[in-house]
């Protein structure tokens, strides 16, 4: 058994017994390796997401968050990789990451054959650079309108000069090759738009600012009309 279809397999041997604990012995009598293996297995799965924690004591071991977890789904080898085509047009995106990590839950909760069937396919094809900018979003600002932290950011203008400010997140505009933090920006008081890509370091203080809404009169940018996204 290759690595890929083990790691599916821990998952669904720990979600058959769940909440009952495994052993990283038993773990590493079942799929015939070490259990240092079985460690680092658990490890890669824990870092991609998957909900498993340890139960301390003689008869502890590995336990799985079934209320957490998605069981077997009937994505077909197609559809993981179609999935995955659309990602690749995420990147630079503040959403990227969260995309990848649910994209792996749900190969990760696909049966066994049809995962390695999506991976046989999806190494199969290549892609030719792709849209976005090339500097990558920094993971704070990324998190910035869900975390509703108050970001110290040291941002570049278009003519490349640096100030420090800090802003309370509102949200975010994307455009085809950039994307946008909408923020109340403290040093001018009044509400900014930060391009991504320009924003060169940031801190996340542990300041929560009293709300602030984000109207559509708010977002009259002149570049052309801006659709709210929706999930239906």
């Amino acid at each position: 058994m290759n690595r890929t279809d083990r790691l599916y397999a821990l998952v669904e041997e720990l979600r058959a017994v769940a909440p009952r604990p495994r052993s990283a012995r038993w773990l590493a009598g079942r799929f015939e390796v070490s259990a240092r293996t079985v460690e680092r297995d658990i490890g890669a799965l824990q870092q991609s997401g998957v909900p498993i924690y340890a139960e301390p004591g003689r008869t502890g071991g590995y336990c799985l968050d079934k209320t957490r977890t998605l069981p077997p789904v009937n994505l077909t080898p197609g559809e993981a990789v179609a999935m995955a085509v659309a990602l690749h047009g995420m990147q630079g995106t503040p959403f990227r990451a969260a995309a990848g990590s649910a994209l792996r839950k749900l190969v990760a909760a696909m049966q066994a054959d049809d995962a390695a069937a999506a991976h046989d396919l999806a190494g199969r094809v290549h892609l030719l650079g792709g849209p976005g900018p090339a500097t990558p979003i920094p993971r704070p600002v990324s998190d910035a309108v869900a975390a509703r932290r108050v970001l110290r950011i040291r941002y570049g203008d278009r003519e490349g000069a640096a100030t420090t400010r800090e802003v309370e997140p509102l949200g975010y505009v994307g455009k085809e090759a950039h994307w946008y933090l909408v923020a109340w920006c403290r040093m001018r008081d009044a509400l900014r738009v930060f391009r991504t890509d320009r924003i060169t370091s940031v801190a996340v203080t542990a300041e929560v600012p009293a709300p602030r809404t984000l109207s559509r009169e708010d977002l009259d940018i002149p570049y052309g009309p801006v659709h709210q996204l929706t999930l239906g």
